[in-house]
């Protein structure tokens, strides 16, 4: 198994953890999309407690990648992914995937 199913398999288990049927073609598209990061222990988290990760994600993931201009629609999809993930060590790429699916912009990875 490569490294990067080792990732998906994980991902998968912690989106069952919440209680999320994801969209496995899309989760991984938006995995590929994060390149070597998803491998670095440090930059493959978010940290939803820190307010400068946080709007890093809304510069970088909501505006230059998915070309969001609104910086309140892309802060509030990213505070409902930090409701909805739960999970204590919180994967880039589900993060990612979960406010993607909150902005409806599942077509910018088509």
């Amino acid at each position: 198994m490569s490294k990067f199913d080792e990732k998906m398999t994980a991902y998968e288990a912690s989106m069952a953890k919440i209680n999320v049927k994801p969209d496995l073609e899309l989760l991984r598209k938006v995995a590929k999309g994060l390149g070597p990061s998803i491998y670095n222990n440090d930059s493959n988290k978010v940290a939803c407690s820190d307010k400068t990760e946080l709007q890093r994600v809304v510069d970088n993931f909501c505006k230059k990648k998915l070309g969001v201009t609104d910086n309140d629609k892309a802060m509030n999809a990213v505070q409902a992914a930090c409701q909805q993930y739960t999970e204590r060590s919180k994967h880039r790429a589900v993060f990612y995937y979960l406010v993607l699916k909150e902005l409806g912009m599942e077509s910018h990875y088509a």
